[in-house]
């Protein structure tokens, strides 16, 4: 993922990006664990198959390349459910942090995404 044409970012402000969402992440878990009943004893169960800094990195990987959940789940190894749920789990703290376009835009090209940014302002 070190590469700027997997993620589309560098490698800098995606480590800092991981950084900056990762407590966020954990709090919202944790928050999510507090809110049912425990059917488990604390530290027991399944342990997550995709670490925090890979959940960032396949969700910028499905919105850079748009490739489906099946893909980036070949990729990193997992299940396509792990991706769709990670990819759920993240994109709403990238659109905390301002990293958001509708659902029914398509930026294909760089200069569709200067046009969108311009006239959203």
């Amino acid at each position: 993922m070190r590469s700027r044409r997997i993620t589309g970012l560098t490698p800098g402000v995606t480590a800092e990006l991981v950084a900056e969402i990762g407590p966020l992440w954990h709090e919202r878990h944790q928050a999510g664990l507090a809110s049912r009943p425990r059917r488990r004893a604390v530290g027991t169960g399944a342990n997550h198959k995709l670490v925090l800094i890979d959940r960032p990195s396949a969700t910028l990987v499905h919105l850079h390349h748009g490739a489906t959940h099946d893909v980036s789940a070949c990729w990193f190894g997992v299940d396509g459910s792990t991706i769709t749920r990670a990819i759920g789990e993240i994109r709403p703290l990238l659109a905390m942090r301002g990293c958001t376009v509708a659902p029914d835009v398509r930026l294909r090209t760089l200069a569709k995404v200067v046009d969108h940014l311009t006239a959203s302002g």
